[in-house]
């Protein structure tokens, strides 16, 4: 049996609870990692393995990182999805009798923690936690503990769609119950995110302040979240605001895959912020201002009468330039005040962050005045609402340096004159000091040693040092030998000893005193801790909707007006991301008018003409509206709408195991189904994933579906040409087409979206654009002559409400138990023809999984020929 030290007895102790994290041992300055952590860190963290032999015939793997610079080590696994449980020493050594006592302090989690450049600046980084309720949904909730922001909704839809909203928010840990932690394993995996257990709930009486006005199906979400974060911070959550209830008719929805097929706050290429809405409108100059800005571009409003009350003051703000200018000078000092709040919840503040807590309050009443100042009516009430909190820091300015240094434990942090006995230590300090100095300058004239000095050090403390060669020069009788060096000696007086203790005892407890002087003001400010966020909403707030402004004016936007009707009319609208990209080159506008009578848009025309930019500025334009935002176009007369589903582009979903045609068909089924007619559809391309006949099908009959059954206004683009037929028979239906031309036989785009239907695709010009060789291009409009010729009668959309014919023996008729359509019309069997027969034998011979494109369209090209007897 393994007979470890009382030490590695302690710490195996303490690592049996924390299983699933590494644990940072403290050891003196360092902390230590052991046996599979440590040996798993060293990899990790690309550092030294070491050894350390515990009493036992198998040395133990160790390794470790200096107290001081921990902080960048634990972030790293942090960001690599581990935990890490840090272990203190909770007693003074001095004072232990056997091993010192430790406990953990913290369990730093991807979701909780709260400072280092793990976090930026201007997201939130919230953790979350889930489960099912008996309705087949998702309850949820979520928060961000350096902030204290908590929100909680419901989540129509599966596992999938829960992840989805996870990734929305960049989520990075989870909390689940067993049974969720089962479902979720594969799609959590796949996508970075952690998922932790939690079986227990808050405390109902602690919980009661964050969840009692919640609905009851809400709150047990909301406590176990709670209880995760209390049992692995251990430490006050004074910071955490009470979870806001997202309810879903107040804002405008935008499931996950519509927020990233439009590119909001992430681009689908290249996966950060450069080409999103994000990007062209995050002017905000406070971190506050840019994490409230994603939280509106997240959940846009569904109410006029708020979004109108965010538009008086974007349009009051830019009638006023000036204004704005200095209003944006301000706001630049303002720090991040609700992670400030969190610190000192936390109790991490230092004497650095108080001093930013100061020098951001002391610009608010600053802003103040210039709003109320302002002449402007929503200005100057915005202005009189703030708090100034002028109490806070009036104390701050009286308690903490001009410069504090980053250890509250160095001293020089409390101001002088806030604390009479601290002030009294300082005094006896300084004035020993001095008097230190005076008497090296009386024991130099009265020994004639010039370069006789009083010295400190910890060990021996004050001293005269006298060098050697002196030495037999000086009457020693007054002094008392203390230290012998190489090339001097070091002597203490009587009258030295005396002012030693004195200015000793004053450094010791004033340092001491300070350090609890700072703790006991960072209890006093927890009491403050509501206000400040409360300020932190209302300064965030105005920095959004100064971007606003900024916007407009930098990009020519209008502003928007909303009616209680369904009627969307935007007159020369511009998609503000693109325009953005563009630069200098001129982008060219469209219209899009949708009315009660005509509120479907079958659009077609080539690709690269512009149909699937010109859908989605429509929904930007929508999206930004009701922000509260103006608009990029000459006039906009909007609806209110509930929700926007889009359906554009191609992916697939691997780790769902779910082609690219499956998940345009689950993305165009979750919207179907739950689409109101108050909602916006976007619908790019349907059916491309699959032959002709089953795509056209499919587009035709969501078509109808929408106009019969659901009536939303809706922008449908497709290359079925046949499809623009549907005009005559949807009431509701108007054809529309990016317009292009041929130039010398080579196709120029004019992106301008006209009446009526598409003659062409252009397939081959774009592919000619697009620099494919020539060869194939040549080979490719030979074979677009023979089929055009070969299908003169081009299949049509079906009529509206058509029944199936009766007669399974029509040729290229849907036959019985699915069927593929036939190739041929066949009567009997003995009426084939010879080299009908030799082209169906070839047929049932071809590996169609083992040919090329090209090969595929070669032997099409000679089974044609042979039918055609030109072989």
């Amino acid at each position: 049996m393994t007979t470890y030290t009382p030490m590695m007895q302690q710490y195996l102790l303490v690592k049996q609870d924390y299983k699933d994290a590494f644990l940072f041992y403290r050891l003196g300055d360092f902390y230590e990692l052991f046996f599979d952590d440590a040996i798993k860190a060293s990899q990790l963290l690309e550092i030294t393995l070491t050894a350390r032999s515990g009493n036992t015939d198998n040395p133990i793997p160790m390794c470790g990182v200096p107290h001081h610079s921990a902080q960048g080590y634990i972030e790293t696994l942090v960001s690599k999805g581990f935990k890490v449980a840090v272990c203190e020493q909770t007693e003074d050594p001095k004072h232990a009798k056997g091993v010192v006592k430790r406990e953990v302090v913290q369990v730093i989690t991807p979701g909780t923690i709260t400072e280092g450049k793990a976090l930026d600046g201007k997201s939130n980084h919230f953790i979350a936690a889930a489960e099912s309720n008996e309705n087949d949904e998702m309850v949820f909730a979520y928060l961000d503990v350096s902030t204290g922001e908590a929100n909680c909704s419901v989540i129509e839809g599966s596992a999938k769609q829960l992840i989805q909203q996870v990734q929305a928010y960049a989520i990075k840990e989870l909390i689940v119950n067993e049974q969720l932690q089962l479902l979720l394993a594969d799609y959590a995996e796949a996508g970075g995110i952690v998922l932790s257990l939690e079986t227990e709930e808050m405390d109902p009486v602690k919980a009661n302040q964050y969840v009692a006005h919640l609905p009851v199906q809400l709150q047990g979400v909301a406590k176990r979240l709670l209880q995760y974060v209390e049992r692995t911070q251990m430490r006050s959550l004074s910071h955490i605001q009470p979870f806001t209830y997202t309810e879903a008719h107040n804002f405008l929805r935008i499931d996950t895959n519509s927020k990233r097929n439009l590119e909001l706050i992430q681009s689908i290429r290249g996966g950060d912020s450069k080409g999103t809405l994000l990007w062209l409108l995050d002017e905000t100059v406070t971190a506050m201002g840019g994490r409230k800005l994603k939280q509106w571009m997240h959940q846009p409003l569904a109410k006029k009468n708020a979004i109108e009350a965010r538009q008086a003051i974007v349009t009051e703000l830019l009638e006023d330039f000036f204004l704005r200018d200095e209003l944006m000078s301000l706001l630049k000092n303002v720090y991040d005040l609700e992670r400030l709040a969190g610190r000192v919840a936390f109790g991490s503040v230092g004497g650095r962050d108080l001093a930013q807590l100061r020098e951001s309050l002391r610009q608010v009443p600053m802003i103040q005045q210039k709003l109320v100042n302002s002449g402007l009516e929503k200005c100057t009430a915005l202005g009189q609402k703030l708090d100034v909190c002028a109490d806070i820091e009036q104390l701050l300015a009286e308690a903490i340096t001009d410069q504090p240094p980053i250890s509250i434990k160095e001293g020089d942090v409390i101001r002088d004159g806030y604390n009479a006995q601290l002030d009294e230590y300082r005094d006896a300090s300084r004035n020993g000091k001095d008097w230190i100095a005076q008497l090296e300058q009386k024991e130099r004239e009265l020994t004639g040693i010039k370069n006789l000095k009083i010295g400190y050090n910890r060990v021996f403390g004050y001293y005269i040092e006298i060098t050697k060669s002196h030495l037999n020069n000086t009457d020693l009788a007054r002094f008392e030998r203390k230290q012998t060096l190489a090339n001097a000696e070091r002597f203490i007086t009587e009258e030295l000893k005396e002012k030693e203790a004195l200015i000793l005892n004053a450094e010791e407890q004033s340092l001491a005193l300070e350090y609890d002087l700072f703790v006991a003001l960072r209890e006093q400010l927890k009491g403050y801790i509501p206000r400040v966020q409360a300020l932190a909403a209302q300064i965030s707030e105005l920095d959004v909707l100064m971007s606003f402004a900024m916007v407009t004016d930098k990009y020519r936007f209008t502003k928007p007006v909303f009616h209680d009707g369904r009627a969307l009319k935007i007159i020369e609208g511009r998609h503000p991301v693109v325009e953005k990209m563009l630069n200098k080159q001129s982008y060219v506008p469209n219209d899009c008018v949708l009315t009660n009578d005509k509120n479907m848009m079958l659009i077609t025309g080539p690709n690269m003409s512009g149909k699937s930019t010109y859908m989605r500025q429509v929904a930007l334009i929508v999206v930004l509206a009701q922000m509260g935002c103006y608009v990029p176009a000459d006039e906009a007369i909007l609806p209110i709408t509930d929700q926007i589903f889009t359906r554009i582009g191609a992916a697939d979903d691997l780790a769902a195991g779910q082609s690219t045609f499956m998940v345009e068909m689950l993305e165009s089924q979750h919207a179907i189904t739950h689409a109101t007619k108050n909602s916006l559809l976007l619908f790019d391309e349907i059916g491309r994933g699959t032959s002709t006949y089953d795509g056209m099908s499919l587009a035709q009959a969501m078509m109808e579906y929408i106009h019969d059954e659901i009536g939303a206004n809706t922008l449908f683009s497709t290359h079925y040409h046949e499809l623009t037929d549907l005009e005559n028979e949807l009431s509701r239906l108007q054809n529309v087409h990016v317009s292009a031309t041929e130039q010398d036989g080579r196709v120029v785009f004019l992106h301008k979206v006209k009446k009526g239907a598409a003659d062409k695709s252009y397939g081959v010009h774009v592919a000619e654009l697009a620099e494919m060789p020539e060869t194939i291009l040549q080979r490719a409009r030979v074979l677009l002559e023979q089929f055009e010729a070969a299908n003169e009668e081009k299949p049509q959309a079906i009529n509206y409400k058509q029944e199936p014919p009766q007669n399974p023996q029509m040729p290229e008729q849907v036959m019985e138990n699915d069927q593929q359509l036939s190739l041929f019309t066949i009567e009997e069997e003995s009426a084939i023809a010879p080299e009908q027969q030799e082209v169906l034998d070839a047929l049932a011979k071809l590996n169609v999984m083992g040919t090329t494109p090209m090969q595929a369209m070669t032997l099409l090209y000679e089974l044609q020929q042979k039918l055609l007897g030109n072989q």
